[in-house]
Parts: C-alpha cells; structure tokens; sequence
C-alpha cells in the first residue's frame, strides 16, 4: 500500500513553490496517489483577506485538508506563501508525515519575476499586508528542504523534493529516476524570467 505524506512548499510569492509543486505533483503521480493544493486556487473558492488571523486561518483551512487526505491514503502537495511559523507548526502537528520546503528564492529575485505587479504595487503603498515588504516572512527554522531556485534547474529541484519524500517517507521504498520529459530539462529552468 503506498505512503502517503503531507509536502507543504512555503516561500515569498515569487519563489517557485507553486512551479516546484505542480512539477512534483507531476512526478509522484506515476507512483502514488497524489492531490496538489495550491493557496492561490484555493483563496478563490473561499475568499479571505489577508492579515494575520485572516492568512493563519487559510494555512489551517488547507493544512486540515491536506491532512485529511494524507489520512485517506492520498500525498499532499501544497504550495502557499504560509508566511508565519505558528500556522505552518500547527499544520504540521496535525500531519503524521509532513515535509516542509521552504523555497528560499531572494527577495530581490521574486520582485524581478513579479510578473503581477504585486511587489511593485507593495512598494508604491498601493497594496498592504504583502508578505516581505510590510508584512513579515518567518522564514522556516528547521524545513526538511530548503531550495533557492537561483541555484538550481526545475529538474534539480524536483529530483530533490522527491529524493526526501523517497527517504523520509517510504525509508528508500521508492527510487526515482530523475525526470525526463522537455519540461523538467535540467538545461532550461523553467522558473519565470
């Protein structure tokens, strides 16, 4: 019977997680049931804003949900900013197998691939409350993996998320080969430009 886990990527909005997630979703689909939940899509479902109580309850919202079917058999990809470390431990907590990675892209790098305007907008006083420029990021203490997608290829990253998912939670059971389709070329990012 296959494992499932809870891998929960946090990170500015910019970083990678939502590519990093969809990819590895992609991956771990040709060897165990697995959902992608990702915080953009589902703040459209159930709009909310966004201070603090407003962000803790979306991170719970999902971490619940994520965590249900991690009980029903069924891996959990989540990519959300989860900018407090309070709301990411509480989910954690409710997880039997939980992965953090903490997608560590710089600042300066998401505001470059800002390809909304968000971070513009932030700086210029238009928005509020956006996470890394007035409102905090609690950057992970202790993540299981921590990725910095200046540093590497979607294809390195992948091959790495599922390299810790492969040891964490099947004890060595699986071992991937690394992607191969055009879309994970190591030689191409495929992170925005």
């Amino acid at each position: 019977m296959p494992v499932s886990s809870v891998i929960w990527f946090t990170g500015l909005s910019g970083a990678g997680k939502s590519t990093i997630g969809a990819a590895v979703r992609d991956h771990l689909a040709g060897y165990v049931p697995v959902e992608y939940l990702d915080g953009d899509v589902v703040r459209e479902l159930s709009p909310t804003g966004f201070t603090r109580a407003e962000r803790d309850a979306h991170v719970r919202r999902v971490g619940y949900l994520a965590s249900r079917l991690e009980h029903h058999g069924i891996t959990s990809v989540c990519a959300l900013i989860s900018p407090y470390e309070d709301s990411r431990a509480w989910v954690r907590g409710i997880c039997t197998r939980f992965i953090e990675v903490h997608v560590s892209t710089p600042l300066s790098e998401c505001e470059r691939r800002d390809v909304k305007g968000l971070y513009a907008k932030a700086r210029a006083g238009t928005i509020s409350q956006f996470t890394g420029i007035d409102d905090p990021y609690e950057a992970p203490r202790a993540p299981e993996l921590s990725i910095d997608t200046t540093r590497v290829s979607l294809c390195e990253a992948v091959t790495m998320v599922t390299d810790v998912w492969a040891v964490r939670v099947t004890r060595g059971l699986f071992r991937f080969a690394p992607p191969q389709s055009p879309e994970y070329s190591p030689a191409r990012s495929a992170f925005p430009v």
